[in-house]
């Protein structure tokens, strides 16, 4: 029985049901029943290892009515964001194992693809893991197997390239499963690291404090969710198509001086250059109120005209976020000065 909210689970899931179907029709014994848990069906669009299984007729369980979900050896769970029971674990003869694209304990929890990226890891793996009750990631590695983060590689290329490696991995642990489950081994308490999940807030770059190193592993760790963000004139500004420089062997050398967020354009590659902490960035699109391209922001907002008719300094430069402080913290500060 396998777990699922992930939306690279239908390659595992999809591998394991060609061995269900091998069983079928030459009657091969690796796996001979095969059913999916996942969120209700209000979710089907966001959930393509529910609809994997709906065109494949594989049956369906929605979480956490799992009726009489029985004689099953193992379960399987990937990226299923939900803790399972000691009662429910204790149902399969195997327990539920869990496969998770990083080498446990490094960034346990739910977003591990994107840390290695955002990190700048340059080596990684898949874990898998025996399910225990109440904590996340935290049970015995059954197998685990390492690999070298390709060089500049997004979280999406990863991802994929980790989803194949454990679809492998998964079959070779269901092949010899008693012998794996005997051989397991506690995980290490040293060098344990939580992987959170990627939110908007992550996105907002800090000229003064990022280096044009840290702003590339960020685009190439969040950039598929959530695009970069600054501010300019008071205006949230999405940054898109991001360019390293360093790929253009012949870019001119630009001013070190400008202040960190300082906006320029270079005509000849079509580009938009911000300075940052240490070295200049670039960008081929922006959002501002709709898609622009560099020369099209430069024209439309910094062109020579404009720059003629405004003392504002800020203009030309990218501002950092200042995120208010929430109503509750905000609340209780005031709480706390009153009651000193």
């Amino acid at each position: 029985m396998t777990f699922d909210n992930s939306h690279c689970f239908w390659l595992w899931i999809s591998t394991m049901h060609v061995f269900f179907r091998r069983h079928l029709e030459t009657g091969e014994v690796l796996i001979d029943r095969l059913e999916v848990v996942t969120l209700s069906a209000g979710y089907p669009s966001k959930l393509p290892v529910r609809k994997y299984a709906s065109q494949s007729d594989i049956p369906i369980h929605d979480w956490p009515d799992l009726g009489q979900c029985n004689d099953f050896d193992v379960g399987v769970v990937v990226s299923f964001g939900s803790l399972l029971s000691e009662e429910l674990i204790l149902r399969f003869p195997y327990g539920i194992l869990n496969v998770h694209p990083s080498l446990l304990p490094r960034w346990r929890g739910p977003a591990p693809v994107f840390h290695t990226v955002l990190h700048g890891d340059q080596v990684t793996g898949v874990t898998i893991m025996q399910i225990r009750p109440k904590r996340f990631d935290v049970g015995p590695i059954v197998m685990q197997k390492e690999c070298a983060v390709p060089t500049r590689c997004t979280a999406n290329e990863l991802g994929v390239m980790l989803a194949e490696a454990g679809a492998d991995m998964l079959l070779a642990t269901l092949k010899k499963l008693p012998e794996c489950i005997e051989n397991s081994r506690e995980q290490s308490k040293k060098g344990a690291t939580f992987a959170p999940k990627i939110n908007i807030a992550m996105s907002w770059v800090n000229w003064e404090e990022q280096t044009s190193e840290e702003l590339d592993r960020l685009n190439r760790a969040i950039s598929c969710r959530v695009p970069l963000r600054t501010l300019w004139m008071g205006n949230t500004v999405k940054l898109l198509d991001f360019v390293d420089l360093r790929d253009l062997p012949l870019f001119p050398v630009v001013t070190q001086q400008s202040i960190p967020g300082t906006i320029q354009f270079h005509k000849e590659s079509n580009i938009l250059l911000v300075r940052c902490k240490d070295d200049w960035v670039g960008f081929r699109l922006v959002v501002l109120k709709k898609k622009l391209s560099a020369a099209d922001f430069y024209n439309g907002y910094l062109h020579r005209y404009f720059q003629e008719r405004t003392n504002d300094h800020n203009v030309w430069r990218f501002q950092m976020h200042k995120p208010e402080q929430s109503l509750a913290k905000r609340a209780k500060r005031n709480w706390v000065a009153t009651h000193r």
